[in-house]
């Protein structure tokens, strides 16, 4: 089995669903006494938010990417960075190590074209929704399109995340918000919505939702797994 690096702690609410989602996989697939053999090195995430906020992502790529390094050292296999906003500097997570970097977009966009969708609502940080790198991504490589909420619904599904979802805090009052964003969304063509941030699915559901729901952490973790069992097959094409 090979051994997993993971980049976390933005946040450390997901870096922990990480951890048990990739174990879990591990036991189903090899029996119920195994486990993965991974590394985790956690982030403060106070520092990395901070950067955001100032722009400073020059700074915020290399402290990933001494995450990175830091990693391989320990013995890590491949780079898992769980985070999809951080996906920004991931060029400069990548380069920091010759190891595989499985991209998060990669396993969703892959999900998601392989039923048949290409119109899909995307939900994250305000980085993640308004800037190119994810959008791209997913376009470019997958030929999937990613719908956006309006201006203010994309300030409060940022606001949800930082001020909530990442220090713990699930309200029912911020899950109808999500509910209706995407019914909204579903009216504008929406065949799926993609759970962009780490965070989401804490709050959003698939029972919340009247069209599936991509977690693409849950994706992201299980992309992980296929390649500790050595499931090359498995992974998307346009893996890094």
């Amino acid at each position: 089995m090979r051994t997993i690096g993971i980049i976390g702690g933005m946040s450390w609410e997901s870096s922990a669903l990480y951890y048990q989602w990739i174990n879990r996989g591990v036991r189903d697939r090899c029996g119920s006494l195994h486990s993965a053999r991974l590394l985790l090195d956690s982030l403060d995430f106070s520092r990395i938010a901070q950067w955001q906020r100032e722009g400073d992502w020059a700074a915020a790529g290399e402290a990933l990417a001494a995450s990175a390094r830091r990693l391989e050292a320990a013995g890590a296999e491949c780079i898992v960075l769980a985070t999809n906003t951080m996906h920004k500097v991931a060029d400069a997570v990548s380069r920091a190590t010759p190891l595989p970097f499985i991209h998060i977009a990669d396993p969703t966009g892959n999900a998601i074209r392989q039923r048949g969708m290409d119109k899909v609502l995307l939900l994250g940080t305000a980085f993640t929704m308004n800037e190119d790198f994810y959008r791209s991504r997913l376009q470019n490589r997958y030929g999937v399109q990613c719908l956006l909420p309006d201006e203010n619904e994309r300030a409060e599904v940022h606001r949800i995340i930082y001020e909530e979802l990442c220090a713990g805090v699930i309200l029912d009052a911020s899950r109808g918000i999500y509910r209706d964003i995407v019914v909204s969304a579903q009216a504008r063509g929406a065949q799926a919505v993609i759970l962009g941030c780490t965070e989401i699915g804490l709050l959003l559901k698939q029972e919340d939702s009247p069209v599936p729901l991509f977690d693409t952490a849950a994706w992201h973790a299980e992309a992980a797994v296929m390649f500790a069992l050595g499931d090359e097959d498995g992974l998307p094409a346009g893996a890094d």
